[in-house]
């Protein structure tokens, strides 16, 4: 019979494996099947909403690894335009019941799954008992056990999985990281971190949708969750966190807001929120000898920052998403461990699986390990 682990084992199992990446990212994968050398990867869209089509596929047409090649969509009639934009062959459209023939298309390396977060596994696991490699849209997934399902299809076939944080890709989130890991103004103590929206998701949109993974914390808490974690390199030990949603006729069955507060080994805390009901967007980190922050942090342009000795942190002018890809597609074609494995996004989930307990249980204390 399979085990299937707890979060609490998850976590010090996940623990062993952020203790090796390191090791792992300069080993490689040998037991990955390589695509055959070629100057560009081929990329499909899996789903054409409005992050593919607003963003990924303008961004895959300024990438020097890969390239969109191929698309699988629910939607016939949005296919015509998107062969006549990116003059994609007939013999690389796809459905969402015809997917798993993209085993039998050398054009296409890699599927790049950007549905609703309840579909992640899904159409993760197709893809990768395809023979491609997988990068899956954050969040991961709905549940651990889910995450843990596209990894073991993952591995099982032999193929790389990448997350899309792209924000560990940006270069001021890239900076920031370097100062808690260099030390530069001391062992970081406080973060304070938002992201949200005013948004109106009415009944049938999948985002207010609890089957289809919606909801703030989902859709964009992961944002100051993951920055948490990558500004204090730690991992929490104990979180809590209310959720609640105001617009009971929207958020009925999802949160409309969520805060959340976690607790890492160092002693530092963290206060992150996420709504679905306020703007917000802000990265402050409080260390012994100074601070550093980020805002916006995790728009898909304009990120800059400031730092307390007078360091001004301009915004990057290259394209966010562009960059995301170019490095993960550089990563399988030189056989290096991905900046953003399936073990970080779900190490996101098991966080997440704990605020929602926490919430549950009126905000109390939850010890992860």
């Amino acid at each position: 019979m399979k085990k299937h682990f707890s979060r609490k084992d998850f976590i010090k199992k996940t623990g062993l494996v952020l203790a090796i990446a390191p090791i792992l990212s300069s080993i490689g994968f040998p037991n990955i099947i390589l695509p055959k050398k070629k100057e560009k990867l081929g990329v499909a869209l899996i789903g054409l909403g409005s992050y593919s089509n607003g963003q990924l596929a303008p961004g895959l047409q300024l990438t020097k690894h890969c390239e969109l090649r191929g698309i699988v969509t629910g939607t016939p009639s949005k296919i015509p335009t998107w062969q006549e934009r990116y003059q994609i062959p007939d013999a690389n459209v796809y459905n969402y019941q015809t997917m798993h023939e993209i085993a039998n298309n050398d054009d296409i390396d890699i599927v790049y799954i950007v549905l609703p977060t309840g579909l992640h596994a899904k159409y993760s696991i197709v893809g990768a008992e395809a023979g491609k490699n997988v990068w899956c849209e954050k969040p991961m997934a709905k549940t651990v056990r889910e995450c843990q399902s596209i990894i073991e299809a993952a591995t099982k076939n032999k193929v790389q999985l990448t997350i899309g944080y792209r924000m560990q890709h940006e270069p001021n989130t890239q900076t920031i990281i370097n100062y808690t890991k260099t030390r530069k103004f001391g062992a970081v103590t406080e973060v304070n971190t938002g992201a949200g929206y005013s948004g109106r998701h009415r009944k049938g949109n999948w985002r207010a949708s609890a089957e289809l993974g919606g909801g703030a914390m989902y859709d964009m808490g992961v944002y100051p969750l993951n920055a948490a974690r990558y500004v204090t390199q730690e991992e929490p030990i104990s979180v809590s966190g209310i959720q609640s949603s105001v617009r009971k006729e929207m958020y009925s069955e999802v949160d409309e807001t969520t805060e959340f507060k976690l607790w890492f080994p160092s002693g530092a805390t963290a206060n992150g929120a996420t709504s679905f009901g306020k703007s917000m967007g802000n990265l402050d980190v409080t260390c012994e000898k100074g601070w550093y922050k980020l805002e916006p942090f995790q728009s898909y342009s304009g990120v800059r920052g400031e730092v307390s000795d007078g360091t001004k942190l301009p915004a990057d002018p290259d394209n966010q998403q562009a960059r995301q890809m170019d490095n993960d597609a550089q990563a399988i074609k030189e056989n290096k461990n991905p900046l953003v494995p399936g073990e970080e996004g779900l190490r996101d989930i098991a966080i997440i699986e704990a605020i929602q307990e926490s919430s549950r249980k009126g905000g109390v204390k939850i010890q992860l390990s």
